[in-house]
């Protein structure tokens, strides 16, 4: 995901800075029903309503209502195509042609239906500020979006270990674009880490047997991780919140020898304290961290042909949580949907519409053909 921040105002800091909000929009501390414009609301542009919500929307993260992520991402989307396209646009001239012409747009730039759908609400939060902030009488009418939701493409059992297998043969092996660099090229992972991480293979399991995102990786420390021993041997993981979800996550059994192999690994080599992260901890910068390993896990996808999924789909880290959720889907003894997405993190809905879409009543002919036992 695209964190940069946005440069949609005269001065934004560094969004990681600690004193962000400080420096921040000086509107940032009003209400967003305070925030004025220019008494001619005939010079106020859709831009403007823009810059007014993201300085509303500013004042909400520093409420904790929602995340810097998500204010980031709003920024980013604004500044990539909703003010290129309509920025200019006199506020009290938008109409339902105007939001039709976003979407005409975003669709030749190729984008699917549930960006364009992200897309256009953040565009009638744009024109609803305008009508909160007296800009606007009312909004007009959006055009609706059909979202057709695509799963990602999770592995089958054989592709899993054709994948764990293939990594475990390329550790310490050099990536081929270290051939082809020149003495003066440049890479945006530098040449000493161009070689395939020992950790690789770790992770592909860890993932699989955990349910994490891709998020929790970058953040993971060994601080997080419980190893329980009792009826039942698993991993407690209370990990820090992403995307609203702060519950603690309980792994499957294969994920405590991953963790074990993975913290002896480290202690070898004068690592694994609790305050260490469990992935590349020597890279501070944990968005690089995370997009190297992508950079290692595709090229292992790339190795193996598995880069893309049934439907055509590209693979990333991300389909490794898929995954984890379908093989429970599949082999887990009769669990329940809410205990599965409790654990990992998400909805029911979610679950259905992304993961057990996947799922055919012939993969479980055995459960769809059971019988209970007679009652004695």
């Amino acid at each position: 995901m695209d964190t940069n921040v946005i440069n949609l105002f005269s001065r934004v800091p560094a969004a990681n800075d600690s004193g962000f909000f400080e420096r921040t929009f000086p509107a940032v501390h009003a209400p967003a029903n305070q925030i004025t414009f220019e008494p001619n609301l005939l010079s106020i542009f859709v831009s403007d309503l823009s810059t007014g919500l993201m300085q509303a929307e500013a004042a909400r993260v520093q409420r904790g209502e929602i995340g810097r992520a998500t204010w980031q991402v709003m920024g980013n989307r604004l500044r990539a195509h909703i003010v290129p396209l309509l920025g200019a646009l006199p506020a009290h001239a938008f109409a339902t042609p105007d939001a039709q012409r976003l979407i005409d747009h975003l669709g030749e730039q190729g984008f699917t239906s549930t960006t364009i759908a992200q897309y256009l609400v953040l565009l009638r939060k744009v024109v609803m500020h305008g009508v909160h902030t007296g800009v606007l009488r009312e909004a007009p009418l959006f055009p609706k979006v059909k979202v057709r939701s695509q799963p990602r493409g999770s592995f089958s059992v054989s592709e899993y270990r054709k994948i764990v297998s293939a990594a475990r043969s390329l550790r310490g092996i050099s990536h081929p674009v270290l051939d082809e660099l020149g003495a003066g090229d440049r890479f945006w992972i530098a040449r000493d880490l161009l070689v395939m991480p020992d950790e690789l293979p770790w992770l592909i399991r860890w993932m699989v047997n955990t349910f994490v995102r891709p998020s929790d990786i970058k953040l993971m420390k060994h601080k997080h991780i419980e190893v329980v021993r009792g009826k039942h041997v698993y991993l407690r993981m209370n990990l820090p919140e992403t995307k609203r979800h702060s519950q603690p996550i309980v792994s499957l059994r294969p994920a405590v020898r991953v963790y074990e192999c993975l913290l002896a690994y480290r202690r070898e080599r004068g690592a694994g304290e609790s305050n260490d992260y469990l992935f590349l901890p020597h890279l501070k910068n944990r968005e690089h961290a995370l997009a190297v390993l992508n950079f290692f896990f595709h090229w292992v996808l790339e190795m193996t042909r598995l880069d893309k999924g049934p439907l055509g789909q590209s693979r990333t880290l991300y389909c490794l949580r898929h995954t984890a959720i379908t093989l429970r889907l599949l082999y887990g003894q009769g669990i329940d949907m809410l205990t599965l997405a409790r654990n990992a993190r998400t909805s029911v809905n979610m679950i259905e519409r992304f993961y057990a879409s996947v799922l055919s009543g012939e993969m479980n002919v055995g459960l769809l053909q059971s019988r209970r036992g007679r009652m004695s």
